[in-house]
């Protein structure tokens, strides 16, 4: 599978006079033609009187501080911020209903799917122009990180930023069940299945019996987002159950492909022999954690650098034994899989897309005063996180006011994860894509879900994946994506 790989504390008055300048708007909503340059050469922007955002719960609430983050960065840039933020379980369903009734606000936060798909309607503004020979490029540029602002290039173009890395899940274990099963940590599939055996049959927590533990649990055997795969990349390995660009650049659905078969034939062995928690399908990740931190299982996947200290806190907190290990990937599985982060994405109702670019996105990675903003609560002492991961950012603070309070194991688990990744493909939002990729995952989901823990052979679940009519649809998105 072809992929992407990507392996100055300002005071809030120099932040304001840097910005400071007026003028012509360059040019009207969605906009990045030639005078683009001319703002960037001049500064010449108008400077907005208010920007509204969209945002969803990665943003502190209101009960955690939301209005003194909004005071403290409307007096750093001078603007006034109006904060739109719906409840997180329902923000997608509020995001959908604002662009479906024309009444957006300046900048939105949007997940890959939903960024790919209202580029491909026109409703985001064009800002390859504002950013290229942006002071926000030479900052990305000088941290090493322009693969990930290409990697969202839509057709060359670029419809928003990215703040962060889009991080992914990584394999922790527990020590002390390694330990008592006489394990090392394992770097072969193999060996990865023997842990899970041991786990499964033996006595690693020491509670007396044999047998009442089991080595895995994931929520779900298919993640319902992309990049699917990542709550058990192990049994996945080389298989994808969705689109992505092969070797040559042509664009494939990887569950038609022998190497989804192999990954599902992994996976229902292992159920079937008891390795995998038996409620995968029907978990949620709070039950996941739940159960880990109840000692009923020794193996999770769950996402990189914060968590492995999280993982960890909460398992002293039960009484359990805190030693977690990190997995660097195992050699069938080469590397593990990086999301296509959120993307913040000014929209085409925006009336001055300029101005919004270089007092919003700019700003959000200056490196000091606004992104600390972002990054850390504001007036705790104990700098807890905001909406900006320091360990993601794609712009490091200088001198980060945080980075003594960085748990040793989060940010070494962090490391293993970056030096260990691979950015999953984003595939461009086509007519066939929109209108049948969710029932497609629908389909897939559901086979793999009988094939595992149904005993539903192979050869039946791909006959009905051609019978349901998803080798149709199927094909029907892999012409549309080649056309492209």
């Amino acid at each position: 599978m072809k992929t992407h790989v990507f392996c100055v504390f300002m005071s809030a008055s120099l932040v304001a006079l840097s910005l400071a300048g007026c003028g012509q708007t360059a040019g009207k909503s969605g906009s990045s033609g030639g005078n683009a340059s001319y703002v960037r050469q001049t500064g010449n922007v108008v400077k907005p009187d208010k920007i509204t955002m969209m945002v969803d719960g990665t943003l502190i609430s209101v009960e955690n501080g939301r209005d003194e983050f909004e005071a403290q960065w409307e007096a750093a840039t001078g603007v006034d911020l109006e904060i739109i933020q719906p409840e997180h379980e329902v923000y997608y369903d509020e995001v959908t209903a604002a662009f479906e009734s024309g009444e957006l606000p300046d900048v939105v936060l949007l997940s890959s799917t939903y960024y790919t798909k209202y580029a491909a309607e026109e409703m985001l503004a064009d800002i390859s122009d504002y950013y290229e020979g942006s002071a926000l490029e030479q900052r990305i540029s000088a941290a090493g990180n322009d693969a990930l602002i290409e990697g969202i290039r839509i057709h060359g173009k670029l419809y928003g930023i990215t703040p962060t890395r889009g991080n992914g899940c990584m394999t922790y274990v527990k020590q002390s069940w390694l330990d008592r099963c006489g394990l090392s940590v394992p770097t072969t599939y193999d060996e990865y299945l023997n842990m899970l055996k041991a786990f499964s049959e033996m006595d690693p927590d020491r509670n007396g019996k044999n047998g009442d533990t089991y080595g895995v649990s994931a929520a779900g055997i298919i993640n319902g987002e992309a990049p699917y795969v990542n709550y058990l990349p192990e049994f996945y390995q080389d298989a994808y159950p969705s689109f992505y660009q092969d070797e040559d650049g042509t664009w494939v659905d990887g569950f038609t492909k022998d190497s989804m078969k192999a990954a599902m034939g992994r996976l229902k062995d292992a159920y079937s022999k008891g390795y995998i928690d038996k409620d995968i399908v029907t978990n949620s990740t709070g039950n996941c954690r739940d159960k880990f931190y109840a000692n009923e299982y020794g193996v999770f996947t769950y996402w990189a650098g914060t968590w492995a200290h999280t993982l960890s806190s909460k398992s002293k907190e039960a009484g359990i034994d805190d030693r977690i290990v990190a997995l660097p990937p195992i050699e069938e599985t080469g590397t593990y899989l990086e999301r296509v982060a959120p993307v913040w994405c000014i929209t085409s109702a925006c009336k001055n897309p300029a101005g919004v670019y270089q007092y919003f996105l700019e700003t959000m990675l200056d490196g000091g005063t606004v992104e600390t903003l972002w990054t850390y609560t504001p007036g705790k002492d104990n700098y807890p996180k905001n909406h900006i991961d320091r360990m993601l950012a794609i712009v490091p603070i200088e001198d980060d006011p945080g980075a003594k309070n960085a748990a040793a194991d989060a940010v070494a688990a962090a490391e293993i994860f970056n030096d260990n990744s691979r950015m999953a493909d984003l595939p461009y939002s086509t007519d066939a894509f929109a209108q049948y990729n969710d029932e497609l995952m629908k389909i897939k989901t559901e086979l793999v879900n009988k094939v595992v823990t149904e005993g539903m052979s192979i050869e039946d679940a791909y006959a009905e994946f051609e019978t349901s009519g998803g080798a149709y649809m199927s094909q029907a998105v892999v012409d549309s994506l080649n056309a492209e």
